[in-house]
């Protein structure tokens, strides 16, 4: 394919259509003072919109840069067609009824084949595809009303959805945009290739994407990559959190990784913050465009209220945001501008014996600047203009910018409601390189989001093969043994298909022994598993009172200091999602789990086990032995092994529990599914 710069930033336009559609692309041009030529395309009309038109493709002076093409998807088709042989650099298709209709009219998906067979090599955007909007050079592929204005460099902001991308445009926090796009039904051109192309724009600050489904996972490696190379920050608003997004399948496994922590294990690897709204996305944005990632997320509140101050703390409660102590020379100098009636800490209330002395404020604020600081946030609200006189705040803004100029230090000003924090004033502070922060919650996601340390890119994704056959359930004695032979630890065992045989075998492995039911995937809910049998008599009793007659007989591992679930699921969107979880009796109750992508590093699997809620367990809790951290990593590992090697047919593996002991770590229980059984 082409490179998009042509489309993105054309010198010339071709608009393809008579309707209103077509008509307004040409208009938002005109008002954002595009100085390219714009040439309108219509087989009857002598003019659109004022402009002389073309009857054909065929007519047009040269081969457009960018075309716009809103006639019906019939049409789109042969336009398309007649652009690729022009050599045009790429078109915009308005059109919907193509493979995103194929649930209502079965000609969508021919249809779409038909339009990538017309296009191909040149890039397209859509179908089903409102366009893309210039900010830089004014150029509008862009059907409908916008908030936006001219700006000089600015984020870059692609999304899936048209409807969001106009509502982003109509944003009041003065985040300078550079691009809007939509990419429609992605029927060619991806997100992802999109992001990349924007990023290549030296005017781009940062990237924002807004994500229905990833699509291509080697195109997000690239331009994950890519940001890297250019020292550009993406991040992402993804949707699909909710229990209808996924449906659980037989393990619990399958539970835990439901819904999107395939989508949250993705992003985390590719090292692009998540955020959950459209507020803290456009403000994580504003912070990334002013001052770039944060080293940390250690950062510091001054203002003028004790309310201020204790709302500023409760807010970052729970989240990875701190307010370190002062150190000595924060607190000297401090107590040199503000005298001795003020409690010095952090947050800080700073009373309001200074205000409307901008130089005393300004020593005040800078102050508090320091080092060892991610950002220096001051708390200001703003009166409301149209029944108030705002005038007595701009000694707050002329500190904050003299501040920032004084100590070279990241500074933002907050208000902690949006609206009050006029957008006039907002311009003024970026202008300045103040970043102005509009809610505290948003503000406190936003630092959370741009203060994650930037993990390594880990090695290419295991991609899953599409398969239609149905999956079966491995018996655990078989799954075992596979996974034994790429190194998992299990127990030693035998199967048993009578009553008798399961007491002949409990004898020759030595009590205590586990009894088992096989075939059954939630054997404890089945009272298909029995622990710590002592006898030939238990075993019997046991075996007899199970709703089975194949059983698996098994060595009892005691010792145990913790449990945890390890459990690997073949997820079509994002790949095989690795989780890790409280195991045994605590997985449903405690719900405690992380999840990575598969081939993972040692450093996004030891984060993931230290998160855990039962961490404290696994290093040695209340003077309790430590399990042993290597050979739990080594289990996982044998499961990935497995996982890498007989990827093509395997849904789901899930180790529950993984006992793990001060000297090893054994796989107690293993369901495995897979859509072949040969393996």
């Amino acid at each position: 394919m082409q490179s998009l710069k042509r489309l993105f930033r054309p010198k010339t336009i071709a608009v393809v259509g008579g309707g209103a559609w077509c008509s307004a692309v040409i208009e938002q041009c005109r008002k954002m003072g595009y100085e390219g030529e714009i040439w309108p395309v219509h087989p009857k009309a002598e003019e659109v919109a004022g402009l002389p038109a073309f009857k054909d493709v065929a007519s047009l002076p040269s081969a457009p840069d960018a075309s716009f093409i809103g006639v019906n998807r019939f049409a789109t088709i042969d336009i398309v067609t007649a652009l690729a042989a022009r050599g045009a650099g790429g078109a915009v298709c308005f059109a919907s009824g193509f493979l995103e209709a194929e649930a209502e009219d079965a000609e969508g998906a021919d249809l779409q084949e038909r339009l990538l067979a017309a296009a191909g090599e040149m890039p397209i955007l859509g179908p089903n595809c409102y366009g893309f909007i210039n900010y830089l050079d004014g150029a509008l592929l862009w059907p409908d009303q916008h908030g936006g204005k001219r700006v000089d460099k600015g984020v870059a902001i692609v999304t899936q959805s048209s409807n969001i991308a106009i509502n982003l445009t109509m944003q009041t926090r003065a985040l300078p945009v550079a691009y809007v796009v939509t990419c429609g039904n992605q029927a060619q051109t991806g997100l992802a290739a999109i992001g990349e192309a924007l990023l290549e724009d030296d005017r781009v600050t940062a990237l924002g994407l807004h994500i229905e489904g990833f699509g291509d996972l080697r195109a997000f490696e690239a331009l994950a990559l890519k940001a890297r190379q250019l020292g550009k920050q993406i991040i992402a608003l993804k949707v699909g959190r909710s229990a209808q997004a996924r449906a659980a399948t037989v393990s619990h496994t399958a539970s835990l990784a439901g819904g999107d922590a395939g989508a949250g294990a993705l992003l985390s690897r590719l090292g692009i913050p998540r955020l959950y709204d459209l507020p803290s996305f456009l403000e994580t944005l504003k912070l990334m465009h002013v001052v770039g990632r944060l080293p940390s997320t250690r950062i510091a509140t001054i203002s003028c209220s004790g309310g201020e101050a204790s709302l500023s703390a409760d807010t970052a409660y729970g989240r990875d945001v701190s307010f370190p102590p002062l150190n000595d020379r924060q607190r000297s100098d401090l107590r040199a501008a503000l005298g001795p009636m003020v409690a010095l800490a952090n947050p800080l209330d700073y009373h309001t014996y200074i205000w409307r002395d901008t130089e005393a404020m300004t020593r005040a604020f800078s102050a508090m600047v320091d080092p060892q600081l991610a950002l220096t946030i001051l708390v200001v609200d703003f009166p409301r203009a149209d029944r108030c006189d705002a005038s007595d705040w701009d000694c707050a803004i002329q500190s904050a910018i003299a501040v920032r100029q004084q100590t070279d230090q990241p500074v933002a000003m907050l208000a902690t409601l949006p609206e009050l924090l006029p957008e006039e004033v907002a311009e003024q502070l970026i202008a300045a390189g103040v970043v102005p922060m509009l809610g505290l919650p948003e503000a406190i996601c936003a630092i959370e989001a741009a203060g994650q340390p930037l993990a390594e890119l880990a090695h290419p994704l295991l991609l899953p093969t599409k398969t239609h056959a149905e999956p079966d359930l491995v018996p655990e004695g078989e799954a075992k043994a596979w996974l034994a032979r790429f190194g998992l630890r299990v127990p030693r065992a035998k199967p048993a298909r009578t009553v008798v045989a399961a007491r002949a075998v409990a004898a020759d492995i030595g009590y205590p022994v586990v009894l088992k039911g096989e075939g059954i995937a939630h054997k404890t809910e089945e009272g298909a598993v029995k622990l710590n049998l002592g006898s030939g008599q238990e075993v019997s009793d046991a075996a007899v009172a199970m709703p089975t007659d194949r059983f698996l007989v098994e060595e009892m591992v005691t010792g145990a200091v913790a449990e945890l679930l390890v459990g690997v699921v073949k997820d079509p969107a994002h790949g095989f999602v690795l989780t890790l979880a409280a195991g045994g009796t605590l997985t449903e109750i405690m719900q405690d789990s992380a999840s990575v992508l598969l081939p993972a590093s040692d450093a996004a699997l030891n984060a993931a086990l230290d998160g855990l809620k039962i961490a404290p367990l696994l290093a040695g809790y209340r003077g309790a032995p430590a399990a042993d951290r290597n050979a739990i990593l080594r289990a996982i590992r044998s499961i990935e092994a497995y996982v890498v090697a007989e990827a093509e047919g395997l849904e789901e593996i899930e180790i529950n529990p993984l006992l793990c002991t001060p000297t090893e770590a054994v796989a107690a229980d293993a369901l495995m599914r897979r859509k072949d059984m040969l393996r």
